[in-house]
Formats: structure tokens, C-alpha cells, sequence
């Protein structure tokens, strides 16, 4: 076999990038917990400042820093030796409230290394995986990851996106949160219009108790969250129903789509959030594609293959939605009514 050298130093330099990510995951999670980061959002630091800042060892903290500034996380100043983020980099390492919460993907990362021995057993057997099977801190990266995305375009792009549901949210109107996890989703609109009632409803019983405690820490009183299945809940006569990131991976869609149709009030909105998509496979062949397809074969799919639903996965793509929500669900109109670099969100009424 002969090989054709500038595509296989093409390849191995793609390769060792990619095994330099994989290397720096776990870097990355330790920065967020142990304040590097922040701390480095602040000032410029040499090795023995940040150890000194943090309460970490100078030695470790010497090589986290060659690493992280190796791959672009963090600026090396050569002439000073210092370390710092700049503002973008401070954005998505240090600010919670910042356009894409970094970190917390990483913490995702992590989950998805702790379930390896399962992922190779369902690839093997066609089994599924509960979602309250994961990790914890699968839950906690979710969380974070979305939310900086919801910070962004939930309040001030997407909602208004819909048409008339920013004006009857502000004179009050009843939403559910289908799928709500923590309730980043709930509580920011909540916030946002307090003359409405926000309920969030989830299956997984200890992500509605983190729910209650982040709108007890938030403040808001116009909020509530019940445990139940996304075809089951008792609730009706809602102007908006929501489902964030999750109709793809739920074991029963159409169950879900059909269930939100009927609570919802004759001029109401359902707002579906989902992944970023094409219809096709090569549509798909990108950066953002890739992080999907990656957490779609260790999350989305055998949370949905668990309970023998039809795994539509995260680049299930909006013409495959279409037909679970239009065909099968009954909503009459179906439209794409906002996008960004991560979501495709789409409006249907009945």
C-alpha cells in the first residue's frame, strides 16, 4: 500500500489535535472548579501568582497553563510570564451568564467518559440508556452548556420570533416547560414576564428537585415544577408550550407532540428548540454536527431506545420533526422561526 504523505500528515495533523482536545478535557473541568480561570479573567498571573490565588500547587498549575495556553484557552505573555484570558476566552470560561458556558460542555464530556463500559454494551446489544442512569454531572453540564445559549437568544430573539406569545406573556399567560431539566429554561423566562405562570415538567425526579431550589434561589414566585412524563401532565389550556432540547431524544415524540397539542389553549404556540440540523447527512458534516452526533450516540438515542422510542436523535433535522409534530401530532402549521449557530427553533400551532 502506498500512502499519500500530504494527506496522512492532513490526517495526523487533524488527529493530534483532536487527541490534544480529548487530553485537555478533564484540564478544562479542573480549571472551572478550582477558580483558574476566573481567576485569570481578572489579571495577569505567572504560575506562582495563580497557585497562590487559588490555593493550588504551583507545579500542577505550571503545566495546566502550558496546556491550556497551547491550545488557545488562555493567553501566554512571553516578555512577563504571565498568563491571562482575554475577553472573549474570560466569555466562555468565566462568565456563567457568556454567550456558550464552555465549561460546562466539559462537564458533559466528562459524563460521557463514565459511561463507556454502557455505550459499548448498547453498541453491541441495540439496548437504550435511562437519562437518570447517567453521571450526575452529565445533568449539572447540560444545564450550564443551554443555558448560556437560552442567555442569548431565548428572551431577546426567539420568543419574539413567535407571533403574538412575547404580547400575551406580558399581560399573563399560563407556559408549560416540557422537559424543563434543571429550569434554566423556566425560571429565565419566568423572570422575564411576571404575570405569567410557568410550570416546568420533567420525568427525572432529582432534576425537578434542583429545579425548585434554582427558583427558590432566584427569587421568582410565578414558577412551579412537577414530575411527570411528557405525554402525562395533568396541565391544560396553556398559551405556550415549550420543549427545549429534548423532543429528539424522549421515548415517545408523537406521544408528546399529540399530548402538548391538546393542553394547549385553540391559539396557542408550541416552541420546539432543537439542535441544529440539516435533512441530510451531509448537511451535517461540520464542527457543531459533530459535537451532536457525538452526544446523540451516548445520550440522545439510548435515552429514547430505553423506552423503545424511535431514537430520532440530536440531528434528527427539521423536516424528520415535521412529520412527528405535523403528521403525526395533528399541529396544522409548522414553521423554522429563528435559528442560531446551536438551535433550530420551530413555531406549530394547531
Amino acid at each position: 500500500m502506498t500512502l499519500n504523505e500530504e494527506r496522512l500528515n492532513a490526517f495526523l495533523g487533524k488527529a493530534v489535535g483532536d487527541l490534544g482536545a480529548a487530553f485537555s478535557a478533564v484540564l478544562v473541568v479542573l480549571g472551572d472548579e478550582l477558580g483558574l480561570y476566573k481567576a485569570l479573567a481578572k489579571e495577569s498571573l505567572t504560575p506562582a501568582a495563580l497557585a497562590e490565588r487559588t490555593g493550588t500547587s504551583e507545579r500542577y498549575v505550571r503545566e495546566w497553563l502550558g496546556n491550556q495556553a497551547a491550545g488557545g484557552y488562555v493567553d501566554f505573555d512571553a516578555a512577563s510570564g504571565t498568563y491571562r484570558l482575554n475577553d472573549e476566552q474570560a466569555a466562555c470560561l468565566a462568565d456563567p451568564a457568556g454567550p456558550v458556558d464552555l465549561a460546562g460542555a466539559y462537564e458533559i464530556a466528562l459524563a460521557l467518559f463514565h459511561t463507556y463500559p454502557r455505550v459499548r454494551d448498547n453498541f453491541r446489544s441495540g439496548e437504550g440508556m435511562e437519562w437518570g442512569d447517567h453521571h450526575p454531572c452529565l445533568f449539572h453540564g447540560v444545564e450550564r452548556f443551554f443555558r448560556g445559549g437560552y442567555h442569548m437568544h431565548l428572551l431577546g430573539e426567539w420568543l419574539p420570533a413567535l407571533d403574538g406569545v412575547v404580547d400575551k406573556l406580558s399581560r399573563g399567560g399560563r407556559v408549560a416547560d416540557i422537559g424543563c431539566g434543571h429550569g434554566a429554561s423556566t425560571v429565565l423566562m419566568a423572570k422575564a414576564f411576571p404575570a405569567s405562570h410557568f410550570t416546568g415538567y420533567d420525568y427525572h425526579g432529582p432534576s425537578i428537585e434542583v429545579a425548585r431550589e434554582r427558583a427558590a434561589a432566584a427569587g421568582v414566585t410565578n414558577v412551579s415544577f412537577e414530575q411527570a412524563e411528557a405525554a402525562g401532565y395533568a396541565g391544560r389550556d396553556f398559551d405556550l408550550i415549550a420543549f427545549f432540547d429534548c423532543l429528539h431524544d424522549m421515548g415517545d415524540p408523537t406521544g408528546a407532540a399529540r399530548h402538548a397539542r391538546t393542553a394547549l389553549k385553540d391559539d396557542g404556540t408550541c416552541m420546539i428548540v432543537e439542535p441544529f440540523a440539516g435533512d441530510r447527512t451531509a448537511d451535517n458534516l461540520n464542527p457543531v454536527g459533530r459535537v451532536y452526533y457525538a452526544a446523540s450516540s451516548m445520550i440522545c438515542v439510548p435515552v429514547s431506545l430505553a423506552r423503545q422510542g424511535p431514537a430520532l436523535g440530536a440531528q434528527a433535522g427539521e423536516a424528520r420533526l415535521r412529520e412527528v409534530v405535523v403528521d403525526a401530532a395533528g399541529f396544522r402549521r409548522f414553521r423554522r422561526a429563528a435559528a442560531s449557530p446551536f438551535n433550530i427553533v420551530l413555531e406549530a400551532r394547531p
